[in-house]
């Protein structure tokens, strides 16, 4: 991307971030088994333009559902990164904010809303001999990780997102102020 690509994405990215109560109603878990209705401007790729455009490990989280190893170096730069947003390293959407990110302890980056819940979609997982919510990409369908609720946490929701950071990028606030 040159930098008026990223100009651009970034007004975009910012101008999406703003969380109204009328977004923080539709954060109700809805788990699903069926395939929603595709985005508006949905990202369709092939396994060989995937491969072309993710690193491997971006590749192994976002498209073959893979998990980091908790308390990585990805883990350990996610606690240090100040304002900012988390956008899908696989389409650019905006994901998570660093408004609703907490400290779990679980090993991964965490956050208690996405930024905007329309951005994600919950599924019914029971590989690993569970059943679990996923969590991914409403717009280019990768994998993200998941989501637990009823855990305790002191948050506005009491859920967690324990997302791969590995399938994310990091967008500072500082970055942007200019595109607002």
């Amino acid at each position: 991307m040159n930098s008026f690509q990223i100009s651009a994405v970034l007004s975009v990215v910012f101008s999406l971030v703003s969380c109204s109560a009328e977004d923080k109603d539709k954060t109700a878990m809805k788990v699903s088994n069926e395939v929603p209705a595709a985005p508006s401007g949905q990202v369709v790729k092939t396994d060989a333009e995937w491969k072309k455009e993710l690193t491997p490990e971006q590749y192994r989280i976002l498209r073959e559902s893979g998990t980091e190893r908790p308390n990585g170096e990805v883990y350990k730069e996610f606690k240090h990164q100040g304002k900012g947003l988390y956008l899908c390293a696989g389409c650019k959407v905006v994901l998570f904010s660093s408004d609703h990110k907490f400290d779990s302890g679980c090993g991964w980056p965490s956050f208690y809303d996405p930024a905007k819940a329309d951005h994600v979609v919950l599924k019914k997982d029971v590989s690993m001999g569970s059943v679990r919510t996923e969590v991914t990409c409403a717009k280019c369908g990768g994998h993200l990780g998941h989501v637990f609720e009823g855990e305790g946490y002191k948050t506005p929701t009491d859920k967690r997102y324990c997302i791969n950071g590995g399938g994310l990028i990091f967008v500072p606030a500082s970055d942007a102020e200019g595109t607002k």
